[in-house]
């Protein structure tokens, strides 16, 4: 849901801040206020185009900015590009120089335009003039389909997956038999020289290199070592006698006071601790100086290792899978006519697998698309339209057409006038009529399952806005209208720009798009109304500037109607 709408110095707006709520908010002004700027501003913030056109004049920059309820699907897009999420919301911001450069930011981190474009689908859907089909394009039609008729496609997936990889193996394995000889040299070469390096361990190399270092100062560490020993062992003053002496005496006091036992056994374990930290060192001593030729034998194992490293891996564990990697390789090619023919078997098993599922999704899809039609006929033509309506389902069989949604091409095709051909969606000419079929269409989604005895769909987390809907309608289609927008704002929050009062009358927050003169300059501002203000705003809307006692109270009864 989107919770908040901020401009500053964008277009004719010095500043206007919006707070949106749950349900159906309209958005209402005179001609020319500048409702569709707002708009504008909300798809600009999705990754829509950015102008210096757009900076208010005079100013140095235009800053836009919204605020999100956070949703599963925008978390995940964030997390995928390194943004970190802030609690419940997500705050997006774009700022626009007069010079033409602009900056994006996403919960207050840079980020990139191209991140907006991926959160958009997330969180809003624009349906606006112009802009309506950018956002519905067939793979949107395919999913409002699949939504509609509860149509799940992970089996679909889960077989193009298995049968994309497969494939993969057959043709890396069909590759050029002069090449595939080369490179079988090659890898028989590389897995040889790993193999001779004889890698003992991942950290092999961390193992040397701290031997290398006491080696190193064989002489020091001795010192150290032996030192160590006679003052933990081997002195006449050394720890190990001087704990043994006091322990005799506690054990001793032990025997008249038990409140000693404990001390008695403390001091016997840091007499055995220090027993065996005496032998740890004694031994390290010994060792460090066992070997004068250690060293060398160790500087040239670590260059032998970090030439493998070079070739094959930054670590030596990825160097042992890269061997690993090159001798399986060589297996796949000496093997090759075997496990070409078991690929091809079980490659032909996958695609069959893959038809199968493909083929009851389109079954699916094909019966749900009879459903939509008859319903979405009904629902467009309550909005001042004379339609019809198809929802084409051609499945494309061949492997080119194959993907992890399965193999249809979903297209809804319309014509809008009696005696005209079924033509895509895109190619409506006006945009008021393609923001009527999309109100419809969403409708018909949200409702057309209870019909049907299947559950209740979940509502998705999307915010639909509407920019210019009801161009070309009145009276009783514009009441159908707003009360489309209202059963739609049941499930989803929708923000609607409208010229009707009789959509304006269902308004679940009602917004006043004003422009005025300040300081000789034209400022454009937008306020939520409460009740008094929308029964004379609607009024404004039913009879003009001049408000009258018959217009106001035909406002009242369109605003008690509506509840």
């Amino acid at each position: 849901m989107l919770l908040e709408l901020r401009a500053e110095n964008y277009a004719v707006i010095d500043q206007a801040v919006a707070g949106f709520g749950p349900g159906l908010n309209l958005m209402t002004g005179e001609t020319g206020a500048g409702k569709s700027i707002l708009i504008d501003a909300l798809q600009m913030l999705l990754g829509g185009k950015a102008s210096s056109d757009v900076v208010r004049h005079g100013e140095e920059r235009a800053v836009v900015s919204c605020v999100f309820e956070m949703t599963p699907g925008a978390a995940a897009v964030l997390e995928a590009n390194g943004i970190d999420a802030e609690g419940d919301e997500v705050v997006l911001r774009r700022e626009i120089a007069a010079g033409g450069k602009g900056r994006v930011f996403v919960n207050n981190q840079s980020a990139t335009v191209g991140v907006l474009k991926l959160l958009a689908p997330e969180l809003a859907l624009v349906h606006s003039q112009g802009e309506t089909m950018g956002a519905f394009d067939q793979a949107q039609q395919r999913t409002l389909l699949d939504r509609f008729g509860e149509i799940t496609t992970d089996a679909v997936t889960i077989a193009y997956e298995t049968w994309r990889n497969t494939a993969a193996r057959l043709t890396e394995l069909e590759a050029d038999e002069q090449d595939r000889l080369r490179m079988a040299d090659l890898w028989r070469f590389q897995a040889k020289e790993i193999e001779q390096a004889g890698l003992t361990a991942p950290d092999e190399d961390g193992q040397l290199e701290t031997e290398k270092r006491v080696l190193a100062n064989s002489e020091r560490v001795y010192t150290a070592a032996m030192s160590a020993y006679e003052l933990l062992y081997e002195s006449e003053s050394a720890a190990e006698t001087t704990l043994g002496s006091a322990l005799k005496q506690v054990e001793d006091l032990a025997r008249f006071d038990g409140r000693f036992s404990a001390a008695a056994q403390q001091l016997a374990a840091a007499k055995a601790t220090v027993e065996d930290v005496a032998a740890e060192v004694r031994e390290f001593a010994e060792n460090a100086n066992a070997s004068p030729g250690r060293l060398e034998e160790i500087e040239d194992r670590l260059a032998a290792l970090d030439k493998l490293k070079r070739k094959y891996g930054q670590t030596l564990a990825e160097v042992i899978a890269f061997g690993e990697e090159a001798v399986r390789r060589l297996t796949e090619v000496e093997n090759r006519d075997a496990l070409l023919a078991e690929l091809k078997t079980k490659q032909a098993a996958d695609a069959e697998a893959y038809r199968l599922a493909a083929g009851k999704v389109t079954a699916a899809r094909r019966e749900a698309a009879k459903r939509l039609e008859k319903l979405a006929v009904g629902q467009i033509n309550d909005l001042a339209m004379n339609t019809r309506f198809e929802v084409a389902v051609r499945p494309e069989e061949q492997e080119s057409g194959w993907s992890s949604h399965g193999w249809d091409q979903v297209e809804y095709r319309i014509a809008t006038n009696p005696g005209e051909p079924l033509k895509p969606l895109n190619e409506i000419a006006s945009g008021g009529e393609m923001s009527r079929v999309m109100l419809a269409l969403k409708v018909t989604v949200e409702e057309g399952a209870q019909g049907t005895g299947k559950r209740k769909k979940a509502p998705l987390p999307r915010t639909l806005v509407f920019d210019e809907i009801d161009i070309g309608i009145g009276g009783r289609a514009a009441e159908a209208v707003g009360k489309k927008l209202k059963t739609l704002s049941r499930g989803q929050q929708v923000l609607c720009i409208t010229h009707l009062p009789q959509i304006a009358a269902f308004a679940d927050q009602h917004f006043l798009i004003e422009k005025t003169e300040k300081r000789g300059r034209t400022q454009t501002a937008i306020r939520r109304m409460d009740e008094t203000e929308r029964a004379h705003e609607i009024a404004r809307m039913l009879s003009g500037e001049k408000l009258t006692e018959t217009s106001l109270k035909h406002a009242e009864h369109l605003l008690a109607a509506s509840r």
